[in-house]
């Protein structure tokens, strides 16, 4: 909540963003956000102009030396309206009818983030800008010129998305370029062998679709790349502290839940988290400050977590016996 943030709506239904903004109050976040909108039934000019309007009130906040997030939703829609102005102006089109310096304009825009010097005022402006693709291809233009622009993207799949998977994240089409060095030294040391672990549960269960016999080796990396798949999944509006989060992967990636039913994986998250936080309460801030964990500090991780799905377990057991003996 120390970030300051700015949120951008071009060209989107007015219920939808009044959506938002109530979202935004509910959870209390609208006394540190700015709202700026073009709608959809504004003129297409208005729609242009509003992202820089919308980063020109980001840089007031970054002079004064706060830390400002911007997310443009999205550029899909402000590149149409400067299309549509374009052509109304006569001005030769180019690939799919964009006038030929829509790069320009959207490097232009996404180019004002950056960090200050102290003697400059010491913020920082960090973009989001949120961009639409069709039939899922990121290789139209638009998207194309956006990924080239940024550090990154996070692609999200309506495929997982309609399978349950919430966030929907594809991880293979999602790429970071400062991601390792911008990470937590805790998050690198568990995020290496997770990305493999989930790339090669991918790839094997696409084969077990044409398979009924499966050898041991793969039937096991199967069910440990579910157990991975179910602990990413995460319920809206519900942030995990660092700490949790790196407690609950380092037992997903260890084994720990290999055996544990999947439908009482979100049981299993949700008590290590808490133990963490009641047991560890000087470790997270460990992590937090960016310090490597040792091997005795990842241990302790491990035996608070083996401890809270010990304890759930015997709960749920015990819970079973009393519903059975009603029964």
């Amino acid at each position: 909540k120390r970030v300051l943030c700015i949120y951008c709506a071009i060209g989107q239904r007015s219920a939808a963003v009044a959506k938002v903004i109530d979202t935004l109050q509910s959870y209390g976040a609208l006394h540190y956000t700015t709202v700026l909108v073009a709608s959809g039934e504004e003129a297409p000019g208005l729609q242009y102009v509003a992202p820089y309007a919308a980063t020109t009130i980001a840089e007031y906040f970054m002079q004064q030396g706060h830390d400002v997030l911007i997310v443009y939703d999205d550029l899909t829609h402000h590149a149409r309206a400067y299309r549509e102005l374009t052509l109304l102006l006569r001005r030769p089109p180019g690939r799919e009818a964009y006038p030929g310096d829509i790069f320009y304009i959207h490097s232009r825009l996404l180019e004002r983030a950056t960090r200050l010097r102290p003697d400059c005022g010491g913020g920082s402006l960090t973009a989001l800008p949120i961009v639409e693709t069709q039939a899922q291809d990121i290789s139209s233009y638009i998207p194309t010129n956006l990924i080239s622009i940024t550090d990154g993207q996070i692609y999200l799949s309506p495929l997982l998305f309609q399978k349950g998977m919430m966030p929907a994240v594809e991880v293979g089409r999602s790429v970071s370029r400062v991601g390792g060095q911008a990470q937590l030294p805790a998050y690198r040391a568990v995020a290496g062998p997770l990305r493999l672990a989930y790339n090669q549960f991918e790839e094997l269960e696409i084969f077990s679709r044409f398979s009924t016999r499966l050898d041991e080796a793969t039937r096991r990396t199967i069910e440990h790349g579910r157990h991975v798949r179910e602990i990413l999944k995460q319920p809206q509006y519900s942030p995990i502290p660092v700490a949790a989060q790196i407690a609950a992967l380092f037992a997903v990636t260890s084994g720990l839940l290999d055996h544990w039913p999947l439908a009482q994986m979100r049981m299993a998250e949700a008590a290590i988290c808490q133990a963490v936080a009641d047991e560890l309460p000087n470790l997270s801030r460990t992590i937090a400050r960016g310090a490597q964990l040792t091997d005795e500090e990842r241990e302790a991780l491990l035996a608070v977590a083996r401890r809270a799905i010990g304890r759930v377990k015997t709960l749920h057991e015990h819970d079973s016996n009393r519903i059975g003996e009603a029964l």
